[in-house]
């Protein structure tokens, strides 16, 4: 019993002294990070004109990836800047609504929408 007990410590022994001999050139510490600041997604250019006429020809939506609202056709057709042309199909299963019908532009008034 007392053999086992020598025995025991002596293991425990020197499991501690490598840990604690080996310093940090046995410590898995992570490489440390460099600040610096994270590179920002350059954005897609705007479909062009003709891009758009192939979308709507298609049948495709415009979704404006900020809003999460689709453009069927409008003012906003393609024209927004974070987005893209997609089935309306998909559009709605991804969880995206449908524009409001004479929605106006902010700081525009409901005259100026009708003309």
């Amino acid at each position: 019993m007392l053999r086992r007990l020598k025995t025991l410590l002596l293991s425990a022994g020197c499991g501690i002294a490598l840990m604690i001999g080996s310093g940090p050139a046995m410590s898995a510490q992570a490489p440390a990070k460099t600040a610096q600041a994270p590179k920002k997604a350059q954005a897609a250019p705007p479909p062009s004109a003709q891009e758009i006429a192939d979308a709507k020809a298609k049948g495709l939506v415009w979704v404006n990836l900020s809003t999460h609202v689709y453009h069927t056709e409008g003012q906003f057709f393609g024209k927004t800047k974070n987005g893209k042309f997609m089935s309306e199909e998909d559009a709605k299963k991804a969880g995206y609504r449908a524009a409001r019908e004479g929605a106006v532009k902010k700081g525009a008034s409901k005259k100026d929408a009708k003309k």
